[in-house]
C-alpha cells in the first residue's frame, strides 16, 4: 500500500492504483486518523502515567471501527468518555500549573479533548459532548409541595393551639349535639384556622430559615438587627449594651451574639380576657342564651366544663389573631408582588421585592453617563492632527495616515467584517472602538484587516477604568524596528507625550506651557460640543540584540491626533432628570469622561445649570475628590453634582459617604467594576442591554432598556408601594383596634364576646388577603412626583395615619358598643340577631373604610376608581360573601338571617363613616413631609 497527496489530503489507495470509491476513500482516511489518534492517546497516557498525573484511562485494547459518519459518532464518543474528568476537575479547582505542564500544556490539552484552541468545537459533537460530561446548567432543586409548606406552617404555636381548640370544641360538639349538627360549632374553627393562619405562619416561617427570630422585648446584648419588620427600613441596627440595648419582638439577628433580659411578653389584652372569662365562668357569672348558669359548681358535668374552657380558651386565642398584625408580610408581598409584575411592563425587572419599596424613600441618584443618559451611538465628529483640524484623508501626509492606520487596526478590540464587498461593512466591539474604527474605515478609507495581516503584535495592554488607555506593541513584518501605540483619554495621553506631529509629517518638541495652554485649549474647545474625546501617539523603538521587551514605553511619546466622538442624550432625560428634581430626589452624575465633557453633558441633561457650574465643588475630579479628607468629603459631598474621571473605587466612595449622611442611595451601572457600587448602594439599579452578567447579580433591579426614563419610573413605582402600604397597615391597625376594643369590653362586662372565633377570622380573612390584594392595585399618580421623598428617620405610621385610623376606629367602637348594650331594646330582636347586628356592622364598616384608605390625605376618595377596576370587583366579592355569611351560612357563621330594614340599618351606620373620615382630614396635623396622595 502507498500514498498519494491529492489536493493537500493523503488518499490511501490499493497497490494496483485503481481509483477507489469515495466511500472506500472515507473508509481509509476514517482509519488513518483513527490510528494516528490512537498512537497519540497511548504515548500520551505513558507520558502521563510517569509523571504520577492521569487524563485518560488505560484501555486493554484498541479497536478501530471504519464505518461511516455514524460511526464517527461513536467513536468520539468512546474516546471522549476515557477522559478522565476527575483530574481536570482537581487541576482547576486547585489551580494546579504543575499538573496543567505534566499534562503537556492547554494545546495538548485541548487536543486531547478533541478541541481547536481557534475554532472551539463543532456543532455537529455537541449533542456527543453533551452526553459525555453533561449539559452546562445547574441541576433545579425539587419543589416542594403544598403539603409540606402546611406541614411546615402547622410548627406554629399559635396555630397548634388552636386546632387543638377546634378539634376539642368538635368532639364536645359531637358530643352535646349529635353527629349531624354538633360538626358547626368546632368543624368550622378547623375550615377558618388553616384558611387564614398557614398563609402567614409560612411568610413566617421563611424568614426564620434565614435569621434567628427574636420573640420576645429584651435588652442587654451586642448584635445587628434587621427591624424592617417593625419600621420599614433595610438597614441593619446596631443593638448594644449603652447606646441601644433594646430589641422588639419580631425582629431579625443578622450578626453577633449576646445575652438578653426579657422585659415584657406582650399579648396583654387577650391573656385579660381569658383570666376574667373564667373567672366569670367558675363563680357562676356567666349564663347561657336562655339566662341559665353555665357552671353549677360539682353538678356540672366535666364534658360541659371541658367544653366551655375550650369555647373561653378559642375566643382568647382568636383575640391574638385578631389583633397581631400577621397579614402584614403577606400583605407587603402582595403589594410588592403586583407591582413588580407592573414594573416588568415598564421596562424594569425586579430582582430582589424590598427594593421596590426602598426606591420610594430614595434621596440621591447617582447616574453612568454613557448608555443610561446617552445613547451610547458613539460617531467620530472632529479629528485634530497636532494643533490643526482636519477635514479629510487627503490633508494626511502619507507616514502620517500609516502610522494612524495601525494605532487604530492594532490597538483595539474592534473587528471589520468584509465579507460581501457590496455590503456595508460589518464592525464590532465596544461602542467608542466601533465609532474610531467606523471613522476610519468608511471616512479615511483605511484597510484594518489587511494591517493586521501586515503586523506582528508583540504585546498588549488592554483598556482599564484606572488608566483609562491601552496599548499594543507591534512589529510589521518587513522590519526589525518595533513601534508602541497609545490610544485613550487626551489628558491621559498628552500627560506622556514630549513631542508632536504636525500635518507635514515633522516631529516638533512639546513643552509643558503647550501642554496646559494650546493643547489644553484645544481639548477645552472639543469639549465644549460634548464629544468624548481620544487620542493616539506612536512611538518607534529599536531592538536590543533582537530582543523586544514587553514593556510598553510610557514617556517621551509623540503626540499624534486627536478625535471628538459624540454620544447624543436620549430622548426624554431633561423631563426625567426635573421630575426627580420635583419630587425632591438629587441626581448626581458619575462618570469617567474629562471634566469638560462631563460638565456639557450634565447641563444638557439638566443635572447641572449654569448657576451650579459657577459653584464652588459642583463638578470635581475623581482623583481630586479621593484626595480630600473624610470631614471635607462629607462637608463638600451634598454639592457635589458631577464627578468626572471617576474610577470605580470614587464611585463606591461616594455611595459610602452620601449613606453616612442619612442618604437613600440608588445607584445605576453597567459593567463588572461598578458591581462594590451596586451592592453598597440601598438599591442598585442595572443595565439589562449594556450590563454584564456581573452587575446584574449585584443589583436590585435591571433597567431593560438601560434608559434614565425607566429609572425614574422605577422611582415612581417605588413610591407607590410605600403609599399602598401604609394605606393597608392604616386600614388593617383601624380593624384591630376596633375588634379588639369590642370584643374586650364586652367579655369584661358580660362574660360573651359578640364576635365569635369565626366571625373573627372571617373578618381577618377581608383584611389579610382581600383588602391587602384590593389596596395593592393602586396605581402610581402624579401626585407621588410632588412629593418630598420619605428618606430613613421617617416613621412608617405617620402622624396623618394615626389621625385618620384612631377617628374611624373610635366611630366604629361606639356605635358596636351602642348595640352591644341597647342593640336588644333599639330593634326589638334577641341576642342571636343583635349580635348578627354586630357582626354585620362590624364588617360593612370595613367595607366602607376600605375607599377611605385609598387616599390618606386628600378628601376626594373616589378619585381615579374606575380606573382600579380590580379593586371594585374586590369590593363586589366581599360584599357577595359577606351576604352569604349572614343569610346562608347560619350554622357556620353563628348568625341569623336579617330583614331589610336591618339590612339597610347596617349599611346606614357604615356608610357615616365616608363623611366622618372627610371631616376628619380637614383637621390640621403637625408633619414635616407628606406621606401620601
Amino acid at each position: 500500500m502507498r500514498s498519494r497527496k491529492t489536493s493537500d489530503k493523503i488518499i490511501l489507495d490499493q497497490e494496483n492504483l485503481i481509483p477507489e470509491p469515495k466511500s472506500n476513500q472515507r473508509r481509509w482516511r476514517i482509519a488513518y486518523t483513527a490510528i494516528y489518534f490512537t498512537r497519540l492517546l497511548v504515548s500520551l497516557s505513558k507520558k502521563a502515567l510517569e509523571s504520577q498525573t492521569k487524563i485518560l484511562r488505560s484501555l486493554p485494547y484498541v479497536a478501530i471501527d471504519v464505518r461511516d459518519d455514524k460511526s464517527l459518532h461513536e467513536n468520539k464518543l468512546v474516546s471522549l468518555i476515557n477522559v478522565d474528568q476527575r483530574t481536570l476537575n482537581d487541576m482547576i479547582k486547585e489551580k494546579n500549573v504543575e499538573s496543567l505542564k505534566q499534562l503537556g500544556g492547554v494545546i495538548q490539552v485541548a487536543t486531547i479533548l478533541e478541541t481547536d484552541v481557534k475554532d472551539g468545537t463543532r456543532e455537529a459533537d455537541a449533542a456527543c459532548r453533551r452526553d459525555v460530561f453533561g449539559a452546562n446548567r445547574f441541576n433545579k432543586p425539587p419543589s416542594k409541595s403544598f403539603l409540606s409548606f402546611v406541614l411546615e406552617a402547622c410548627k406554629d404555636t399559635t396555630i397548634i393551639i388552636l386546632l387543638v381548640c377546634a378539634i376539642m370544641s368538635l368532639v364536645f360538639g359531637i358530643k352535646q349535639h349529635g353527629l349531624k349538627n354538633g360538626w358547626y360549632d368546632g368543624g368550622s374553627i378547623i375550615v377558618a384556622v388553616v384558611l387564614v393562619i398557614a398563609v402567614s405562619a409560612i411568610s413566617n416561617f421563611r424568614q426564620s430559615k434565614q435569621f434567628e427570630k427574636l420573640s420576645d422585648e429584651s435588652r442587654d446584648i451586642n448584635v445587628q438587627v434587621d427591624e424592617s419588620s417593625m419600621t420599614g427600613e433595610s438597614d441593619h441596627v446596631e443593638v448594644n449594651g449603652s447606646e441601644n440595648p433594646f430589641l422588639l419582638s419580631g425582629t431579625k439577628v443578622t450578626d453577633g451574639f449576646g445575652f438578653m433580659l426579657v422585659t415584657s411578653v406582650g399579648l396583654t389584652v387577650a391573656i385579660v380576657v381569658l383570666v376574667v372569662m373564667m373567672i366569670r365562668y367558675f363563680t357562676g357569672n356567666t349564663r347561657d342564651d336562655n339566662g341559665q348558669k353555665e357552671y353549677f359548681g360539682s353538678k356540672t358535668k366535666v364534658s360541659d366544663v371541658l367544653d366551655s374552657v375550650v369555647g373561653i380558651i378559642a375566643a382568647a386565642v382568636t383575640i391574638v389573631v385578631v389583633a397581631i398584625p400577621e397579614g402584614l408580610p403577606l400583605a407587603v408581598t402582595i403589594t410588592l408582588a403586583y407591582s413588580m409584575k407592573r414594573m416588568m411592563k415598564d421596562n424594569a425587572m425586579v430582582r430582589k421585592l424590598s427594593a421596590c419599596e426602598t426606591m420610594g424613600s430614595a434621596t440621591i441618584i447617582c447616574t453612568d453617563k454613557t448608555g443610561t443618559l446617552t445613547l451610547n451611538q458613539m460617531k467620530v465628529t472632529e479629528f485634530c492632527l497636532g494643533k490643526e483640524t482636519i477635514e479629510s484623508n487627503t490633508e494626511i501626509e502619507s507616514e502620517i495616515y500609516h502610522l494612524l492606520q495601525e494605532g487604530v487596526a492594532l490597538n483595539t478590540t474592534g473587528t471589520v467584517n468584509n465579507s460581501h464587498a457590496n455590503v456595508v461593512p460589518e464592525i464590532t466591539g465596544s461602542p467608542t472602538e466601533k465609532a474610531i474604527i467606523s471613522w476610519a474605515v468608511m471616512d479615511l478609507g483605511m484597510n484594518i484587516n489587511e494591517t493586521k495581516g501586515n503586523c506582528e503584535i508583540i504585546h498588549v495592554e488592554t483598556f482599564n477604568s484606572e488608566k483609562k488607555r491601552s496599548g499594543v506593541l507591534m512589529r510589521k513584518n518587513s522590519e526589525k524596528a518595533i513601534h508602541t501605540h497609545w490610544k485613550g483619554a487626551a489628558e491621559m495621553i498628552l500627560a506622556m507625550c514630549s513631542n508632536y506631529y504636525v500635518r507635514n509629517g515633522e516631529v516638533r518638541d512639546l513643552n509643558e506651557e503647550e501642554k496646559k495652554v494650546q493643547f489644553g485649549a484645544i481639548i477645552q474647545s472639543m469639549a465644549a460640543k460634548k464629544p468624548k474625546m481620544h487620542c493616539f501617539c506612536p512611538q518607534k523603538v529599536v531592538e536590543e540584540n533582537s530582543q523586544a521587551s514587553e514593556k510598553l514605553e510610557e514617556n517621551g511619546m509623540t503626540f499624534m491626533g486627536l478625535v471628538g466622538l459624540k454620544d447624543p442624550c436620549r430622548v426624554g432625560v431633561k423631563t426625567a432628570v426635573e421630575s426627580c428634581k420635583n419630587a425632591g430626589v438629587n441626581v448626581k452624575m458619575i462618570t469617567g469622561d474629562n471634566m469638560h465633557t462631563a460638565r456639557a453633558i450634565a447641563i444638557e441633561c439638566g443635572i447641572l445649570n449654569p448657576e451650579q457650574e459657577m459653584k464652588n465643588g459642583a463638578v470635581v475630579e475623581g482623583v481630586q475628590f479621593r484626595n480630600y479628607s473624610p470631614e471635607e468629603r462629607m462637608a463638600k459631598i451634598d454639592n457635589i453634582q458631577v464627578m468626572a474621571r471617576s474610577s470605580p473605587f470614587d464611585k463606591l466612595l461616594m455611595v459610602q459617604c452620601l449613606k453616612e449622611k442619612g442618604h437613600v442611595v440608588a445607584v445605576t451601572g453597567d459593567g463588572t467594576n461598578d458591581a462594590p457600587a451596586l451592592k453598597e448602594a440601598d438599591i442598585g439599579l442595572s443595565m439589562g442591554i449594556q450590563g454584564t452578567e456581573v452587575a446584574k447579580e449585584s443589583s436590585d433591579i435591571v433597567i431593560l432598556d438601560d434608559n434614565f426614563t425607566s429609572v425614574v419610573t422605577v422611582l415612581r413605582w417605588g413610591r407607590c408601594v410605600y403609599n399602598n402600604i401604609q394605606k393597608f397597615i392604616q386600614f388593617q391597625l383601624t380593624v384591630n383596634v376596633a375588634a379588639l376594643v369590642i370584643n374586650f369590653v364586652a367579655a369584661v362586662s358580660s362574660g360573651k364576646i359578640p364576635l365569635t372565633a369565626v366571625q373573627l377570622l372571617w373578618v381577618n380573612l377581608i383584611m389579610d388577603t382581600l383588602g391587602a390584594l384590593a389596596l395593592a392595585t393602586e396605581q402610581p399618580t402624579n401626585d407621588l412626583m410632588t412629593r418630598p421623598p420619605v428618606g430613613r428617620s421617617e416613621p412608617l405610621i405617620t402622624k396623618i395615619m394615626w389621625r385618620n385610623l384612631l377617628a374611624q376606629a373610635l366611630y366604629q367602637v361606639t356605635i358596636l358598643l351602642t348595640l352591644q348594650f341597647k342593640g336588644k331594646a333599639i330593634f326589638g330582636v334577641d341576642e342571636e340577631v343583635k349580635n348578627t347586628l354586630i357582626f354585620n356592622t362590624f364588617v360593612l364598616c370595613q367595607v366602607f373604610n376600605e375607599f377611605n384608605a385609598r387616599k390618606l390625605e386628600k378628601i376626594n376618595i373616589f378619585k381615579g376608581i374606575y380606573k382600579n377596576k380590580l379593586f371594585l370587583a374586590i369590593i363586589g366579592i366581599t360584599i357577595i360573601l359577606q351576604v352569604l355569611m349572614v343569610e346562608l351560612l347560619n350554622k357556620f357563621a353563628s348568625t341569623e338571617r336579617l330583614n331589610w330594614q336591618q339590612w339597610g340599618a347596617c349599611i346606614s351606620i357604615a356608610v357615616l363613616t365616608w363623611p366622618i373620615g372627610c371631616l376628619v382630614k380637614c383637621i390640621p396635623v403637625s408633619c414635616k413631609r407628606t406621606q401620601s396622595h
